[in-house]
């Protein structure tokens, strides 16, 4: 089946810069996105529009990623969570992958990474159409 309705994405980051730059590039890729600047508006905004991925910071003030991909996955056990991160260490890695993430992204990015993960994405959202 082809998905023929635009991806929904949510953007987690405390940063408002890397939150621009990655919801044009992302809509430039086709997709609707969504913004939140910490974990607890991301929990809040995947309760209420349901996105079919989310990427999420892991260090942000108030909610962090980590504490917002546990409870996304609680809501969703089959939640697309992509984490990003500056801070990236093989420990904070394998933590975010048991705890349900299907991919982690060092920070900068690159365009190339944002259209494999959409493709990911994608695939994953067709699967269980």
């Amino acid at each position: 089946m082809i998905l023929t309705r635009k991806l929904k994405i949510l953007i987690t980051d405390d940063s408002l810069l890397l939150r621009r730059k990655l919801k044009q590039e992302l809509e430039s890729l086709g997709c609707e996105v969504f913004e939140a600047k910490n974990g607890k508006e991301a929990v809040m905004m995947y309760l209420a529009n349901q996105p079919d991925g989310t990427f999420l910071d892991i260090v942000m003030p108030e909610v962090g990623g980590l504490e917002a991909l546990k409870a996304i996955r609680k809501i969703n056990e089959k939640a697309q969570v992509i984490m990003l991160s500056s801070t990236g260490t093989s420990s904070k890695l394998v933590e975010t992958l048991k705890f349900g993430a299907i991919d982690f992204i060092q920070k900068p990015y690159t365009t190339q990474q944002i259209k494999k993960t959409l493709d990911d994405i994608r695939k994953k959202v067709e699967a269980d159409a």
